[in-house]
């Protein structure tokens, strides 16, 4: 990431796509300052291929750190990065319940977006925890959400971090009858699933809630 002063943002992200040798199309740019006086503007510009390099850099000095071996695999997505963990004893950085994966994510989400000055999605797995857990929670919503359409009576699902959350509210955003909520403060927040009547359904059945 590199800071550009020019007199437009067009201006500047031509001049920071010529240097880095990619299309303007392919920088993000943070302004810094808009000196409407002088009539210039700062920005700072960078690319997603910086963003990777940060996340590798970062997840090396702090294994280095504690001494600990691991393999790194970053895929981009549309929207950000999947970082895929694995190390000699996965549990330890799992931890009961996926906790400490949990807080592992916030930390490195955190300075990704403290150093580039953007919300950047980041996901940090290990050896694909996290993927098999989503698949495991989305077969759990359709369950709870087609025992809700049917029973017409809400479910407050466990707590679970807010990556989790997303996952069902995604999966049963569409689902006819039903509405998901997250709940809850800090450890404790949670979805629930809450059956909506159709307009024109008889009051009675709305009464089983």
């Amino acid at each position: 990431m590199k800071n550009y002063t020019g007199s437009s943002i067009a201006e500047i992200l031509e001049t920071a796509a010529a240097e880095n040798g990619v299309s303007s199309q392919d920088l993000k740019y943070v302004i810094t300052s808009d000196n409407k006086e002088e009539g210039t503007v700062s920005a700072d510009v960078y690319t997603m291929e910086d963003v990777k390099e940060f996340i590798f850099d970062y997840l090396g000095d702090y294994f280095t750190g504690i001494d600990e071996d691991i393999e790194v695999a970053i895929e981009e997505t549309d929207n950000g990065f999947i970082v895929n963990l694995n190390a000699d004893n996965n549990a330890v950085l799992i931890g009961h319940n996926g906790k400490t994966l949990s807080a592992f994510n916030t930390v490195v989400r955190s300075a990704v977006n403290a150093a580039f000055k953007s919300r950047i999605n980041v996901l940090i797995d290990v050896n694909h925890y996290k993927e098999d857990r989503y698949a495991k929670l989305r077969f759990l919503a359709k369950k709870l959400g087609r025992q809700v359409q049917k029973s017409h009576v809400d479910v407050e699902m466990d707590p679970m971090p807010n990556d989790e959350r997303k996952v069902v509210h995604q999966q049963l955003n569409e689902w006819h009858n039903l509405r998901t909520e997250s709940e809850g403060e800090g450890a404790g927040r949670h979805v629930c699933i809450r059956y909506v009547p159709d307009a024109d359904e008889p009051a009675e059945n709305s009464e089983a809630e």
